[in-house]
């Protein structure tokens, strides 16, 4: 029986970490051993993941199976997205231009500012009174 290919990659966001196993299938995505539906409880995080097959034009293509760690759901979908851009990338090298052109293999830099000393947060100062 021939080996169906399967890719490897990872995915970055904020403090989450996605690890991401693709294999040709029926579009089945499972995260941490449940469900993507169960997982990704609100709309905008399913529809943030999925981005990256439409930008793709490979829905129901590819099977997922993922192992996201750490940050919050917001930025483990974050993270989702960009290994499953990835992990396409690897596959068809020919869809590289259109998910760099969504932005989608980009790594985004921004973190959380950490709390400054003598201050009441990254940015925010105690009350200042003049008399």
């Amino acid at each position: 029986m021939a080996e169906l290919p399967t890719t490897q990659a990872t995915g970055r966001r904020k403090s989450a970490v996605a690890r991401v196993r693709m294999v040709a299938g029926t579009g089945v995505i499972t995260v941490n051993g449940r469900t993507f539906e169960n997982y990704f409880t609100r709309e905008s995080q399913r529809i943030l993941v999925r981005d990256a097959f439409e930008a793709a034009s490979v829905t129901d293509r590819y099977d997922i199976v993922a192992f996201c760690k750490g940050g919050g759901s917001s930025g483990q979908a974050g993270a989702l997205r960009h290994g499953i851009a990835r992990a396409l990338e690897k596959m068809d090298p020919e869809l590289r231009l259109p998910l760099k052109r969504k932005g989608f293999l980009t790594r985004d830099p921004r973190k959380k500012e950490r709390k400054k000393y003598g201050q009441k947060g990254a940015r925010a100062r105690f009350q200042f009174s003049k008399r």
